[in-house]
């Protein structure tokens, strides 16, 4: 099943012939690059938009993978829209409307047909408000036509023998702060900084959610038991206080997508 989506896939993607890939470095958009290029038939290049709400992480990530193979990168740098200043629950439509349309008047200048990015199918059937901006972008999105999903990406990865296929999911820095929030360059960094230091401890993958002066700590799955129990747990709550965080906490449900969905606006 996996390989006749996949086969589907490479038609669509020479089909489109002439493309921009939306690149945050992620695994879905980085198959997507991956492949483009070993398909050698097409005319590509990708892009990564670098905000303030994007860590550092996931740009050099971006830069590496592209670089190590052999793939077209471009940055562009956009400050922070401020239509989304105060995280209003339609954000991610606001933020994707906004930053699809910097990708888009890109491709036009250099002269490709379409922009593409990495939804899969199964970013279909979740709570994506972003997925509409891009429809009335018409932005494409190859991996999700051809019906593979992210456990069919992570496979064919493997297959590749790409170390990628087992990167935790990430997404942009905003999603740590509750809707209806002010948001400072200073919250974003201190939420980074925080992840960062999960990341360095052996966490990949923990989101740190703010509310307020508080770190709510989500760790992934076979995690949860691990820092409970973890030797150097004071050391890590030192650094992680380090980063401004008056109170650390953990999460016992660990991560899931979209907590923030059901938490109250602070002010």
């Amino acid at each position: 099943m996996t390989e006749s989506k996949s086969a589907r896939l490479n038609s669509i993607l020479s089909d489109l012939r002439s493309y921009v890939i939306a690149f945050s470095g992620g695994v879905d958009s980085s198959f997507l690059a991956f492949r483009s290029k070993s398909l050698g038939k097409v005319k590509m290049t990708t892009v990564t938009i670098r905000t303030p709400y994007m860590p550092d992480r996931e740009i050099n990530e971006a830069i590496e993978f592209t670089h190590t193979h052999g793939i077209e990168h471009n940055i562009i740098d956009v400050t922070f829209p401020e239509i989304i200043r105060h995280n209003p629950k339609d954000r991610c439509y606001l933020c994707k409307k906004t930053l699809f349309s910097g990708i888009l008047n890109f491709a036009e200048e250099k002269g490709y047909r379409y922009v593409v990015d990495g939804t899969n199918a199964d970013d279909k059937s979740e709570f994506r408000p972003g997925m509409r901006a891009l429809g009335e972008l018409s932005v494409r999105s190859p991996l999700a036509e051809a019906g593979l999903t992210k456990n069919d990406i992570r496979t064919l990865l493997r297959n590749e023998g790409l170390e990628l296929w087992e990167k935790p999911s990430m997404a942009c820095l905003m999603t740590r702060i509750p809707y209806e929030t002010e948001v400072s360059e200073d919250m974003l960094r201190m939420i980074e900084k925080a992840e960062d230091v999960l990341f360095e401890g052996g966490y990949p993958g923990a989101r740190v959610r703010a509310h307020g002066d508080v770190a709510r700590i989500e760790c992934l799955s076979g995690y949860l038991e691990k820092i409970i129990h973890d030797p150097n747990r004071e050391v890590l709550i030192s650094k992680l206080k380090k980063t401004g965080f008056r109170y650390i906490s953990l999460d016992l449900e660990g991560y899931r997508t979209g907590s923030m969905n059901n938490v109250k606006h602070e002010k």
